[in-house]
């Protein structure tokens, strides 16, 4: 743990200071520590990874509903965390090239509306492309614990 923590802010030293800055302006949310991240329970609609912090939202389902038959809400708000846990993973790997590899690649999958409805168009699932799905990969490995799947 103390390695990564080492590691995040030095070698992830621009997106783990992002990571600080989100963290004081939601300094009065839930905080905890998972696998040597700092993990903010925020109130926003998506989650996020930046260097040693994740923030993960407390409407979990709220761009997932396909999983909400499947997991009550703390299974699969633990899942998710896992997901992010991974992108703090592939921190590590890139260092300062993060945010520009796994970071805007992640946002623009996510938020850009070509991808949003091409997404909904042909079901595609939003953790079956890089580096989500990389990041599902990596923080069930590291963790030992169970990421987002393919909806069923």
């Amino acid at each position: 743990m103390i390695l990564y923590t080492l590691l995040q802010w030095t070698w992830g030293f621009p997106q783990t200071l992002a990571g600080f800055v989100y963290f004081l302006l939601n300094i009065r949310r839930k905080h905890y520590f998972f696998h040597g991240s700092l993990v903010t329970l925020w109130k926003s609609k998506s989650s996020l990874s930046l260097g040693a912090f994740v923030f993960v939202s407390d409407d979990p389902f709220f761009y997932y509903q396909d999983y909400k038959n499947q997991y009550d809400e703390k299974t699969f708000s633990n899942m998710l965390l896992v997901h992010e846990y991974g992108h703090t993973i592939q921190s590590l790997f890139f260092g300062p090239l993060y945010l520009l590899l796994v970071g805007l690649p992640s946002i623009l999958w996510s938020f850009l509306p070509v991808f949003v409805k091409k997404r909904e168009k042909y079901k595609i699932s939003y953790f079956s492309v890089y580096p989500e799905r990389w990041a599902n990969q990596l923080g069930e490995w590291f963790s030992k614990e169970e990421s987002i799947g393919e909806p069923v």
